[in-house]
């Protein structure tokens, strides 16, 4: 057995005596080819709450263009025909991207019972708490920067992105589930394999340059896991209480930060071991022993 085999040995056997679900995982170490383990073929599929992270580097890139600034009001770049709820003049880019607008509308209902537009919805309710004040995770903070995106650059979001981002990772002609307006989703929804969301991953790694070229600036980059809020009192799990950055979370170990999803998916940027370790899986139970087996068992070897 090579050292590469080894390196995931032990979390496919972690993964078989816990029922982690994974569908592949994927290491990426500067200096080293990539290290893949596959459960099952490396299909696209649904990255959940990862989509919120590629929403956040849109935003990035958007701001490097001069199309919008993070402390820009949100009324200002998603207008409402109807009476604006109380507060939510207030509320900024940066306030959706920490996810701390105070806004109730966290689209998070079945699909049948959302709005059929989140944004007027959002526009409409009257906030709960000021903005900045609190962090509460909400699907309706991203889907507002999406629609943010969309009017400053006259592009839906993916559509955006795909010779901006997409194209270079070379993730070809990827898939998005939109709203019944027609954006996308910007939240949730972004189909990805296990191989192309560790290309984010690896982006994030790197400050945002990929094959020489700045895709998103590194000074953007770098505040997307500096520029956190508190979530010490959101969760009892460690892996959720350490701070939220630009829709990103902070890990347990130093310095570690990733985009996650829903049932387990993760792209972890680990600077002090130049690596990246992205999971895609399946996991209705407690998605984030997915990160308590790669700490134990693919950590250490990097």
């Amino acid at each position: 057995m090579t050292d590469d085999d080894h390196l995931l040995a032990d979390y496919a056997r972690l993964d078989a005596e816990r029922a982690l679900g994974s569908y592949g995982i994927h290491v990426h170490r500067e200096g080293h080819a990539p290290v893949e383990h596959r459960f099952r073929a490396d299909d696209r599929v649904n990255v959940y709450s990862c989509s919120k992270t590629v929403t956040a580097l849109a935003v990035g890139i958007a701001r490097a263009e001069g199309l919008l600034d993070l402390d820009d009001l949100l009324v200002d770049h998603v207008p409402h025909e109807g009476p604006l709820g109380a507060g939510v003049d207030g509320v900024t880019l940066r306030h959706l991207l920490h996810m701390s607008s105070g806004s109730p509308v966290t689209w998070f209902e079945r699909p049948a019972d959302a709005p059929r537009d989140v944004a007027a919805a959002f526009l409409g309710a009257d906030l709960v708490a000021p903005p900045g004040e609190r962090f509460e995770y909400s699907n309706g903070s991203t889907y507002l920067l999406g629609r943010a995106v969309a009017a400053a650059s006259g592009q839906d979001l993916r559509d955006y992105l795909v010779p901006r981002l997409f194209d270079p990772l070379g993730v070809v002609n990827p898939q998005w589930l939109r709203c019944p307006l027609g954006y996308s989703e910007a939240a949730k929804g972004l189909h990805l394999t296990t191989s192309e969301l560790a290309r984010v991953g690896r982006l994030l790694l790197q400050d945002g340059t990929w094959e020489g070229s700045e895709l998103v600036p590194a000074d953007y980059v770098e505040a997307m896991h500096t520029d956190v809020v508190d979530t010490s009192t959101f969760s009892t799990d460690p892996e959720s209480t350490g701070g939220y950055g630009y829709q990103v979370w902070l890990c347990t170990p130093d310095g570690a930060w990733r985009a996650d999803g829903k049932y387990g998916q993760f792209s972890i940027a680990l600077p002090e071991q130049r690596a990246v370790v992205t999971v895609t899986a399946h996991n209705e139970a407690v998605a984030n022993d997915i990160l308590r087996a790669v700490w134990d068992t693919v950590l250490p070897r990097l």
